[in-house]
C-alpha cells in the first residue's frame, strides 16, 4: 500500500509530506484547493509523463517521493529484481521522481536510477487509478480477462491450459524444425556427411598433436641434440678429470682418512652412491646418442601431420580433443536429419494429441468463463444501479481463436461493452465519455470481484497490495446514490488501500482517514497544505462545510455528527 508520499516545489505545494493508512483515505476541500495535484503528484512517481511547467514558480526542481509497504511477500519484488535494484529495507520500495527546470527528468527505485519505462511497469501491480479522462487498467483486453477469470475462480483450469499450450507449442517447433525445406535438409545432410567422413579418416588420437610437436622438435635439432648430449657424456665419464673419476679420487681419500677418524666413514657409502647415479646418467647419455639418427622421412611424414591437424582445427576446433567432441555432435546431428522422417510423424502424431488436449481444457474454461461471464453482468449492473447508473447496459463480447490457435489464457478473447444511457450502443469501455461513468464502473467491477473472491474464503483482489484511487469518482451524482458510491469505496476498502478525492459529504463520511486540503497565501506565495483530521469533532466540521458551504449551522453540525455514526455503524 502507498505509506507515504513527499512533494516538493511542485505547483502550488512547496514542501508537503502526508502519511496515508489502510482502508479508505479521503481528500476533501474547497474547489481548486489542489486536492487532484497530490494525484497528478503521484502520477509522476509512477512514471507519468512530466513537463517543467509543474516546478514551483522561483524553483530549480521539484521532486515527488512514494514509499509504498507491504506485509509478507511484496508484489514488487520480482519487478525491482529484474531491474537489479535492491531493497531500502524488507518490505519497503521508494520511488523518487525529480523534474529540472531545463526539462531533465530523473527516476530511481530504491535510489538507484532506473528508466521511466521500468517504472511505468513497475507501478501496475501498486497503483490503479480511476479518474476523470484517466487511462485505466481495464481498458486493457488482458486485463478484462484477467478480471473475469478471477471472478470466476479458474485458477485450477488455466494452469490446466497453460500446461498444455507449453506442451504443444513446444511439439510444434519441433516439427517445425523437422520439416524444415528438403532441398536445405539434403545440403545439411552432405555436409554434416562429409564432416564426419573426414574427421573419421583422419584417424585422430587425443593429445598426438603434442607428441608430434615433441618429436618434430628433436628431428628438427638433431645435430644440436648430438653435441649437447655428447658433451655431457664427456664431461661425466670420457674427459681427463671427468665427473666420475675425481669422485673416485675423492672416495680413495675420504678412505684414508677414515683409517684415522672413523666419524668420516659414512661418507664413503654416499660418494660411491654418488658415483653410481653418475655412471647411470653417463650410461643413458652414451645409448641416447647411439639411438640417434637422422629420419628426413619421419620429419616429413610429422610435419604433414601436423599440418592436417591444424587445418582441422581451425575448421572444427582449437584442440584435438574439442575436434573429437564435434566429430560426436556430428554424428548425431547427422543421424537425426538421415532418420527426420521417422522423427517428423512421431512428432506429428504427438502433436495431434496434444493439439487435442490443449483445445479440450481450453473448451472446458471457455465454458467456465462464459457461465461466469453471464453472473457478474447481472451483479455488476446491480451494482451499477446503487450508484445512480440503472440506465446501463452490459455484455461481455466473445471471441473464440480459431483451431490451433489460442494462447496460454485459452482460447478467447474478451471485450466489457457498456452503454450507460438509454438508446446509445454497447461500445468498449474506453470510448464511453465520462470520466465519473468509467470510475463508477471500475468500483462496480472490482467490488463484484472482491466479493466473489472472499466468497470462496479466498484472498481478495490482491488484499492490501494494490492502492486504488479515485479522482472525480462523484462527478454528476448525489444524495442516495453518493452514500451508495462511499459504502462501495468503504467495502473495496475492506481488502484493498483506496484513496479517494471527494466533494460529496456522502462520500467523505465513510472514510477510515480523512485529510483536509487547503489553499492558502503566506509571504504573498499561494500553497496548498493537508491536514490529517483528528477525532469526530474536525471531521464533523468538514462535512457540514461540504454540506453547507461556509455557513455552518448546529443542524448540519448535528446531521454530520449522525453521518459519521451511521456511517461507522
Amino acid at each position: 500500500m502507498l505509506r507515504e508520499i513527499h512533494i516538493q516545489h511542485y505547483a502550488v505545494i512547496d514542501n508537503l509530506t502526508v502519511e496515508f493508512g489502510p482502508g479508505l483515505n479521503l481528500l476533501s476541500g474547497e474547489t481548486g484547493s489542489g486536492k487532484s495535484i497530490l494525484v497528478d503528484a503521484l502520477g509522476l512517481a509512477l512514471g507519468g509523463r512530466a513537463s517543467p511547467e509543474v516546478i514551483r514558480s522561483g524553483e530549480e526542481r521539484a521532486q515527488v517521493t512514494s514509499v509504498f509497504s507491504a506485509e509478507g511477500k511484496p508484489p514488487w519484488q520480482e519487478g525491482i529484481a529484474a531491474l537489479g535494484v535492491g531493497g531500502s529495507e524488507e518490505g519497503t520500495l521508494i520511488l523518487r521522481r525529480e523534474i529540472q527546470s531545463g526539462g531533465r527528468s530523473r527516476m530511481q527505485v530504491n535510489d538507484q536510477p532506473v528508466t521511466l519505462a521500468a517504472v511505468r511497469a513497475l507501478a501496475r501491480c501498486l497503483v490503479e487509478m480511476h479518474g476523470q479522462n484517466e487511462h485505466v487498467e481495464l481498458f486493457d483486453r488482458g486485463a478484462q480477462l484477467n478480471l473475469l477469470d478471477q471472478f470466476a475462480g479458474v485458477g485450477a483450469e488455466l494452469e490446466n491450459v497453460a500446461q498444455s499450450y507449453a506442451r504443444r507449442r513446444k511439439l510444434e517447433k519441433d516439427l517445425e524444425s523437422l520439416s524444415q525445406n528438403d532441398q536445405e535438409r539434403l545440403r545439411t545432410v552432405d555436409l554434416l556427411a562429409f564432416q564426419v567422413r573426414e574427421l573419421d579418416e583422419a584417424k585422430l588420437e587425443p593429445g598426438e598433436d603434442a607428441r608430434l610437436e615433441d618429436e618434430r622438435r628433436v628431428l628438427s635439432n638433431l645435430e644440436k641434440i648430438r653435441a649437447a648430449a655428447g658433451g655431457a657424456f664427456q664431461e661425466l665419464y670420457e674427459d681427463e678429470g671427468a665427473a666420475i673419476a675425481r669422485v673416485a679420487a675423492a672416495a680413495r681419500q675420504i678412505d684414508e682418512l677414515s683409517r684415522y677418524d672413523s666419524a668420516t666413514a659414512p661418507q664413503i657409502e654416499s660418494l660411491a652412491s654418488a658415483r653410481a647415479t653418475l655412471e647411470d646418467i653417463a650410461e643413458f647419455l652414451r645409448d641416447y646418442v647411439g639411438r640417434l639418427e637422422a629420419n628426413p622421412a619421419r620429419l616429413e611424414e610429422i610435419e604433414d601431420r601436423l599440418a592436417l591437424l591444424d587445418r582441422l582445427k581451425r575448421k572444427y576446433g582449437n584442440s584435438v580433443e574439442a575436434i573429437l567432441a564435434y566429430a560426436e555432435e556430428t554424428r548425431h546431428k547427422l543421424a537425426a536429419l538421415e532418420h527426420a522422417d521417422e522423427r517428423r510423424e512421431i512428432v506429428r502424431r504427438d502433436l495431434a494429441g496434444a493439439a487435442a488436449e490443449y483445445r479440450k481444457a481450453a473448451e472446458a474454461l471457455s465454458e467456465r468463463r462464459r457461465e461466469a461471464a453471464r453472473r457478474m453482468v447481472k451483479l455488476v449492473l446491480a451494482e451499477l444501479a446503487h450508484l445512480g447508473m440503472e440506465k446501463t447496459r452490459m455484455e461481455i463480447h466473445f471471441e473464440k481463436a480459431a483451431e490451433g490457435n489460442g494462447s496460454a489464457a485459452g482460447i478467447d478473447e474478451i471485450e466489457f461493452r457498456v452503454s450507460p444511457n438509454p438508446g446509445e450502443e454497447l461500445r468498449a469501455m474506453e470510448k464511453i465519455a465520462s470520466g465519473g461513468e468509467i470510475s463508477r464502473l471500475m468500483l462496480a467491477l472490482r467490488t463484484v470481484v472482491g466479493q466473489a473472491r472472499v466468497g470462496r474464503h479466498s484472498r481478495a483482489v490482491r488484499s492490501g497490495d494494490v492502492t486504488f484511487i479515485f479522482d472525480e469518482i462523484d462527478a454528476g451524482i448525489g444524495g442516495r446514490v453518493a452514500e451508495s458510491v462511499g459504502q462501495r469505496l468503504k467495502r473495496l476498502a475492506r481488502d484493498a488501500q483506496v484513496l479517494c478525492v471527494t466533494h460529496l459529504a456522502q462520500i467523505a463520511c465513510f472514510a477510515d482517514h480523512h485529510f483536509y486540503v487547503e489553499k492558502s497565501a503566506r509571504a504573498n506565495r499561494t500553497i496548498t497544505t493537508i491536514k490529517p483530521l483528528a477525532g469526530e469533532k474536525e471531521r464533523a466540521e468538514e462535512l457540514a462545510r461540504m454540506l453547507s458551504g461556509s455557513q455552518i449551522t448546529d443542524a448540519v453540525l448535528k446531521h454530520a455528527a449522525t453521518m459519521l455514526k451511521q456511517a461507522a455503524g
